[in-house]
């Protein structure tokens, strides 16, 4: 792995998880810079696209064909990692619009102000890592709704954020089963654990009895079971109809997952 202070070079795909990698990748990012992952790193990824016979360029014009409609074939790896990418790219548009408006400031503390802006950096690069892993097969550029948060008010944006990240987390555990690649499943497993962890904090945020991180008693909508511990997860058709108020684009499934 290589970077400067404009472009970062991922040449193995454990890199991508290196301490070193990550600070350039969101410090190249800050300035403007580029990404660049060489062919071999998500290369089970795209040969995903060719067992199904649709090449990634044909694969993006397919998915634009209607404007405002995006329909999803989650039969491949590359068609999951498109699904997640939708999800990240609403996640890194909300934390954007939050951090980079006047009310910010003002509205929260200054840990809180910290935490959200890490957590920000983190959906950031996790939008332009599927973006790069993807090239020339990733979707469009989805437009959110957020209509109905508040940005000036803490607890609208706090339980907004905490129903990006349970969703977020669910879609993921909810997919995980039908990646085909074991180095995807790593990848998606990676990116999963940082969800969770954003899922823990805002919770805690919100309430302060120190309980509220690992409650899982009120995620049995989402697919959790107290009783055995098991986190939240749920299909993809589920996940989707309810990020369908955040998003101005209609997202539906082609090819359902096997």
């Amino acid at each position: 792995m290589g970077y400067d202070e404009e472009r970062v070079v991922v040449r193995r795909a454990d890199e991508l998880w290196q301490p070193a990698t990550r600070r350039g990748f969101l410090r190249a990012l800050a300035m403007g810079g580029t990404v660049a992952l060489l062919p071999t790193v998500f290369a089970a990824c795209r040969d995903e696209s060719a067992s199904t016979g649709l090449a990634p360029a044909a694969a993006a014009r397919d998915l634009a064909a209607a404007v405002g409609t995006i329909t999803l074939d989650l039969g491949t790896d590359v068609g999951i990692f498109n699904y997640a990418f939708a999800l990240e790219q609403l996640e890194a548009a909300f934390y954007t619009q939050l951090v980079t408006t006047s009310p910010f400031g003002s509205t929260f503390a200054s840990a809180e102000q910290e935490l959200l802006s890490d957590i920000w950096r983190d959906e950031v690069a996790h939008r332009e890592l599927l973006r790069a892993a993807l090239g020339s097969a990733a979707l469009p550029t989805l437009t959110p709704n957020f209509s109905a948060v508040n940005f000036a008010d803490r607890t609208s944006v706090l339980t907004t954020a905490r129903t990006f990240e349970d969703l977020g987390v669910a879609a993921y555990n909810g997919a995980g089963r039908y990646i085909r690649n074991a180095n995807n499943l790593l990848m998606a497993g990676k990116i999963v654990s940082v969800e969770a962890r954003h899922a823990a904090s805002i919770r805690d945020t919100l309430d302060t009895t120190g309980t509220a991180f690992a409650d899982l008693a009120s995620l049995s909508a989402w697919g959790a079971d107290p009783a055995s511990g098991r986190d939240v997860a749920l299909p993809p058709l589920s996940v989707l109809s309810n990020a369908a108020p955040l998003i101005q684009d209609t997202i539906t499934i082609g090819t359902q997952p096997s």
